[in-house]
């Protein structure tokens, strides 16, 4: 497979997405970081030791159910763009994306499980599920983890658990993270609060390509800071919980938007539409913040239901390397945001006008 297949094949973010839960949630994802017990770690590595680690990984990996049909793609054969397009999909790290050669990446045929080679850690093995689906994810990856594990001896500690190059992924090396569209908490300035409350909590709060990111058309990701002296189904146990009670605040947030300001909430949505329809120039954040708007029309009734697929894959698909890919090169930024409003326009000419009965005052 290579970076054009994949952007053709159907993949468990961008297509098929009605098993999702719909609205708030967009996607579930559980990392796990592991490391070879004989070997330094990668940023420790030699060039010729970071050869072999990879070597010896993609060797175990290609016999895992799951993975042996999945596709490899080493670091030094990617070029910057075939990267970034990568981790727009959320299928490799920033940190992958800068890393030297001696890394490279297994991705499943769904692009569902992907498995990172010499990032931070020697392995970082990662499944993604559309919408809420943390008991699936779990029970997928620790059914590949072990598989791993009968072939390759993981540096692990009694006392401390599964060793990392970093120490706050010491002990279960998991990180589960939820995709949450939370516009309304937005809208009504309810979300620092929010923030300041799941900060306590012990979990992180990040945009939607992870540190460093901005939530852009309102997309948070939420994921558990500890991970160290809990076991992995009670780290998912409470994070699952706060997950609940932040999908409970955005849908009572929308309820009272409806209530208090339906017929701003009608413009906001209806202008969305009619620039996403007719713009000659999206930029990138531009078309997320509309998107969102859509969206969350979707979720109120206003577009019939399978419009959220096709915006959910927008997310991913108008982001500036998936563009400049249409366009077969990187592209100045100007001649990129004309390209990604045809893209959004060939899109919307299938939408049928926004209907606002549903919004209306019961």
């Amino acid at each position: 497979m290579t970076i054009k297949d994949l952007l053709e094949s159907k993949a468990e973010l961008t297509h098929d997405r009605r098993d999702s839960n719909g609205p708030v949630v967009l996607s579930s994802r559980i990392r796990l970081a592991r490391n070879l017990a004989s070997y330094p770690f990668p940023t420790r590595a030699n060039p010729a030791q970071r050869r072999e680690i990879l070597s010896t990984c993609l060797s175990t990996l290609k016999d895992v159910t799951g993975l042996k049909t999945a596709t490899v793609f080493k670091n030094e054969k990617l070029s910057d763009l075939d990267k970034k397009i990568l981790f727009e999909r959320h299928l490799i790290s920033r940190d992958l994306m800068h890393s030297a050669n001696g890394s490279g990446i297994l991705i499943s045929r769904d692009q569902s499980v992907v498995v990172m080679v010499n990032e931070e850690d020697h392995l970082r093995i990662q499944v993604l599920r559309n919408g809420f689906q943390f008991k699936n994810l779990w029970r997928n990856i620790d059914r590949i983890d072990t598989a791993i594990e009968e072939q390759l001896h993981y540096a692990f500690s009694p006392k401390v658990g599964y060793l990392t190059a970093c120490p706050t992924n010491l002990g279960t090396g998991m990180r589960a993270s939820v995709m949450m569209h939370l516009p309304a908490l937005i809208t009504l300035k309810q979300m620092d609060k929010v923030l300041r409350a799941v900060s306590q909590l012990g979990l992180a709060v990040r945009g939607l390509f992870g540190e460093g990111s901005d939530a852009s058309g309102s997309i948070f990701q939420i994921s558990n800071q500890t991970t160290l002296g809990e076991g992995e189904t009670e780290i998912i146990k409470r994070l699952s919980s706060v997950l609940d009670t932040i999908y409970e605040y955005e849908i009572n947030a929308r309820e009272k938007l409806l209530e208090s300001e339906p017929i701003k909430l009608r413009d906001k949505i209806g202008r969305a539409y009619g620039v996403l329809r007719n713009a000659g120039v999206l930029t990138s954040a531009e078309t997320m913040n509309l998107l969102s708007l859509i969206r969350l029309g979707v979720d109120l009734g206003t577009f019939p239901a399978e419009t959220r697929e096709m915006v959910d894959r927008l997310f991913i698909e108008a982001q500036p390397g998936h563009v400049s890919y249409l366009g077969q090169k990187e592209l100045e930024s100007e001649y990129r945001d004309r390209l990604r409003a045809h893209l959004i326009r060939d899109y919307f000419k299938t939408i049928a006008e926004p209907d606002f009965h549903s919004m209306e005052p019961k």
